[in-house]
């Protein structure tokens, strides 16, 4: 059975919005990037409703800068046109979970495989170590955000290495959709994604130039986020009221 989240509608706080001067289209792209910058952290949170003046005013955007944003938005399918609604936040399932590490484990082992020899060991270190820096300064929003952007340019940073541009498009395309998922079920639950060893395992198995190890660790690695992912992901939708099946998280991932 498949669960969503819909949110009542939110608000968001005003961001810096691009010159008045700046053409059309580049206004529309400043405005697609912020609008969907929100998506991705849950700010506008999956399953809620906004409308295009809800969004002019928040953003501080024109009607062609919003429409343009929405049209790009709706066509990666972050937001869904509701006749004289609005637009619905696309709300996230465990279905999404389960169909985005389903596609993780078999790609970003092939990926670090590909890689080895070829990838950047010293970026990737400061990348890992970006992962870990506890910004207690900082919302936990904010946290986790800053976790997503470093965590995401270590994976890409291995997917680009491979050598398959195809590759890196998707993963990039699957890692926008995890920001979402984290986001909705370690934000939602009030704590930070932990990583573990993993990353520094794989840098060790690059400098080591062993393709077989880095592809072993790269697998380990998704599957044992999948899992913490699954259950915090779970429990957001629990809290919301979600209609749930009388299954243990375990029996959903079989």
């Amino acid at each position: 059975m498949v669960m969503s989240y819909d949110a009542p509608e939110i608000r968001v706080p005003t961001p810096v919005v691009a010159p008045e001067s700046a053409p059309p289209i580049a206004r529309g792209d400043d405005a697609y990037e912020r609008i969907r910058r929100d998506v991705l952290s849950c700010k506008l949170m999956p399953g809620s409703t906004v409308t295009e003046s809800q969004l002019m005013s928040e953003y501080q955007i024109g009607k062609t800068s919003c429409r343009i944003a929405l049209v790009r938005l709706a066509h990666e399918g972050f937001v869904r046109s509701l006749p004289r609604q609005g637009y619905r936040i696309a709300p996230i399932t465990l279905k999404d979970v389960e169909e985005v590490f389903a596609l993780r484990v078999q790609l970003e082992p092939l990926a670090a495989r590909l890689a080895c020899g070829r990838v950047d060991v010293d970026l990737l270190r400061r990348l890992e170590a970006a992962c870990r820096v506890p910004h207690p300064e900082r919302a936990l929003s904010a946290q986790i955000d800053t976790f997503l952007d470093a965590n995401r340019e270590f994976h890409l940073a291995i997917a680009a290495a491979s050598g398959n541009e195809r590759l890196h498009r998707t993963l990039a395309s699957l890692l926008d959709e995890m920001s979402r998922l984290v986001a909705l079920g370690f934000g939602v639950q009030g704590t930070k994604p932990e990583i573990k060893h993993d990353h520094n395992a794989m840098i060790d198995a690059f400098v080591a130039g062993d393709e077989r190890r880095a592809e072993t660790i790269a697998r380990r690695h998704i599957e044992t986020f999948q899992s913490m992912t699954m259950e915090k992901v779970y429990a957001s939708l629990s809290s919301a009221g979600a209609s749930l099946p009388l299954y243990t998280v375990a029996e959903l991932r079989r």
